[in-house]
């Protein structure tokens, strides 16, 4: 027996996340995991008995996974933010409040907005690197100095206050 994953991922979506979460304690992790799963049940290509043989099997993975995502190198050696903080020297106040600014940007802008101001890259560079075109590098640049000068923008106010 051999059941669509679509029909298995709106059937065990939710139910394998929990089990995920429940394991690993962290939302990204937890949804890694489930996608993980799916992909290698499509992957397997296997026959099963029936339906609970594959839900079982679903289970099992997801538990096993995350277990694995427990052991692994990159989660025993991940640090806070803070911690990872005090580790950087920053030559006055200010480039760390930056830099802290820039660690909170989304995903998108804090990458090309480091790779640009901090190690220095032109936007080619960047584009040729993150195998995006040109004018969206300017883009996230343009929207991440945006969310950049609100930050700083609103700490500065906070301290005249």
């Amino acid at each position: 027996m051999r059941i669509p994953i679509r029909i298995l991922i709106d059937e065990y979506q939710s139910h394998l996340y929990r089990i995920a979460f429940n394991i690993c304690k962290n939302r990204e992790d937890a949804e890694d995991i489930v996608q993980d799963t799916f992909v290698q049940y499509h992957i397997a290509n296997k026959e099963y008995d029936d339906e609970s043989h594959i839900r079982a099997w679903l289970m099992r993975v997801t538990i096993n996974k995350s277990r694995n995502t427990l052991r692994s190198f990159w989660r025993k050696h991940r640090q806070s933010l803070e911690s990872y903080m005090e580790e950087l020297n920053f030559p006055d106040s200010q480039s760390e409040e930056l830099f802290e600014a820039v660690m909170k940007l989304p995903e998108k802008q804090r990458t090309v907005i480091h790779l640009f101001y901090y190690e220095d890259y032109s936007i080619k560079e960047i584009a040729d690197i993150l195998k995006l075109s040109k004018s969206n590098v300017k883009t996230r640049l343009t929207r991440g100095r945006a969310m950049l000068k609100e930050q700083l923008k609103e700490a500065w106010n906070d301290e005249q206050s």
